[in-house]
């Protein structure tokens, strides 16, 4: 069994972001049920349904453990269900939450090496005190068998992969700061239980013909979903920068995850880390509408798939 819990599905800022005025927000702030709220994105994952792995710590992790039942504490006058924090990247969307974990209850760390390098430059993560937190580096296309904090297997295996992506903004320097590389930096993860397999990719540049042999005839797959096109933010007037920019491609460009995903045979495909400029998030617009004629569902807080 693959239990999936979707603590947050909006990319960074949330939904409603708080300094966006803009229409969608607005309808968030508001209480709009064709709107619903939604925290940065993260999911949480388990093979047995009471150990739990956080996919991502994003800024709202705080937030996101106290509305999910699943994430609270059982046993004595401290603990958690949480076995472990797996992190995709190294952006600040994707890290910060970290801090959240910092009362000294023993998980593990798992990211690439790049990621961790990133976290061990800078000193605040060392709040994280690492004589309780682990800190692993995941190889590259090899699967990783999950563990829990005693050392007993939690029933899933993990292969971190590498997906175009581009360095955290924080990091970005040179002629071509924004450069799409596919080194480590952005990974999308495979989940297993070892009969079935789920994937977790929060943030893709662009298809490759890696990642549609990868993923084609999949069960389950959660995809970028930051964009509904690329240049909306500039057309919005809420930002200067395009998806591809950022690292993200587009919903429903050309070449976008509708299209990329047409012929793949995906049994259920799900939107995440959406960005709160994209109307695929207003359960009343045309393109949330498109986007569920194309087969594909938006992720929301509380979502809980299992496969």
């Amino acid at each position: 069994m693959i239990d999936i819990i979707v603590l947050g599905a909006a990319a960074g800022g949330g939904f409603p972001q708080w300094n966006s005025n803009a229409n969608g927000c607005r309808r968030a702030r508001a209480g709009d049920p064709a709107a619903p709220a939604r925290t940065q994105a993260s999911i949480a994952i388990s093979g047995d349904g009471r150990h739990w792995f956080v996919v991502n710590a994003s800024p709202d992790l705080r937030t996101q453990i106290g509305q999910t039942e699943a994430l609270h504490p059982r046993d004595g006058l401290r603990s958690t269900p949480i076995a472990g924090v797996i992190l995709t990247g190294g952006e600040v969307d994707t890290v910060t939450g970290l801090l959240t974990l910092r009362e000294r209850q023993p998980f593990t760390l798992l990211a690439t090496r790049p990621v961790l390098d990133l976290l061990d430059a800078n000193p605040i993560f060392e709040a994280l005190d690492r004589a309780v937190v682990a800190r692993v580096a995941l190889p590259l296309d090899v699967p990783w068998a999950l563990t829990l904090p005693d050392g007993a297997p939690a029933g899933l295996t993990i292969t971190a992969f590498p997906v175009p992506g581009k360095v955290p903004l924080y990091t970005e320097s040179g002629p071509d700061p924004a450069a799409i590389v596919e080194n480590g930096e952005t990974i999308g993860l495979a989940i297993s239980d070892g009969t079935r397999q789920a994937f977790f990719i929060p943030g893709c540049a662009r298809m490759t013909d890696a990642l549609r042999a990868r993923l084609r005839g999949a069960e389950l797959v959660f995809f970028d979903g930051t964009l509904w096109r690329d240049d909306e933010m500039i057309r919005a007037g809420v930002g200067q920068k395009t998806g591809q920019r950022m690292g993200h491609m587009s919903v429903a460009d050309d070449g976008g995850a509708i299209a990329a995903f047409a012929d793949l045979d995906v049994r259920r495909k799900v939107l995440i880390h959406i960005n709160n400029s994209n109307p695929v998030l207003l359960a009343d617009s045309p393109e949330h509408r498109a986007a569920r004629d194309a087969g594909w569902d938006v992720a929301y807080d509380g979502m809980r798939l299992t496969t």
